[in-house]
């Protein structure tokens, strides 16, 4: 289990020198992500991708449950509204498939929304980071999370910890 860090850093220098501490640190450079202002240099940090920065998780998550929901509903209405092979209902067929197909449906569809949507875990960042400040999110065992802000408050006066988010997805 991971817990994620969030620091704002005041500038591209100094989120180069912590990128190389967390990696002095045993931190992965794949649990490291940056974000910073449009058209950013961002050489030598690991920027972060749109599995961060958009609500593309959330939303399929929120797909995925609406879709398999309307799709077994629909499936249990045409099952018992239009038997196949016969006046019994056929459950065992319809239903499955069509909250199956429905969850896939919903799934794709909310996550091309959420795709183009800001993550809302990063809203409150936005306005230092169009300010020129550069955020830092790493992802650190919950048993490093102390010892890892310790680090970086000491390596680092001129960063500010903004907190850490308790549950991380899994994949991004």
């Amino acid at each position: 289990m991971r817990k994620r860090i969030y620091w704002l850093l005041p500038d591209l220098k100094s989120a180069r020198t912590t990128m190389d501490d967390l990696l002095l640190a045993r931190i992965e450079e794949r649990h490291i992500h940056f974000v910073a202002r449009e058209g950013s240099d961002m050489r030598g940090l690991h920027a972060a991708n749109v599995l961060q920065t958009s609500d593309v998780v959330r939303s399929a998550e929120m797909g995925l449950i609406v879709g398999a929901g309307v799709g077994g509903l629909l499936g249990a209405l045409v099952a018992v509204l239009y038997p196949i092979g016969g006046p019994e209902t056929q459950w065992g067929i319809v239903a499955p498939a069509l909250a199956i197909f429905g969850a896939v449906f919903g799934t794709w569809t909310s996550s091309m929304i959420g795709i183009s949507t800001p993550s809302k875990r990063l809203q409150r960042f936005t306005d230092q980071i169009e300010r020129g400040r550069v955020l830092l999110m790493v992802d650190v065992p919950m048993w490093r999370v102390e010892a890892i802000e310790k680090r970086l408050h000491e390596l680092h006066p001129e960063a500010h910890l903004e907190g850490t988010e308790p549950d991380i997805p899994a994949f991004p």
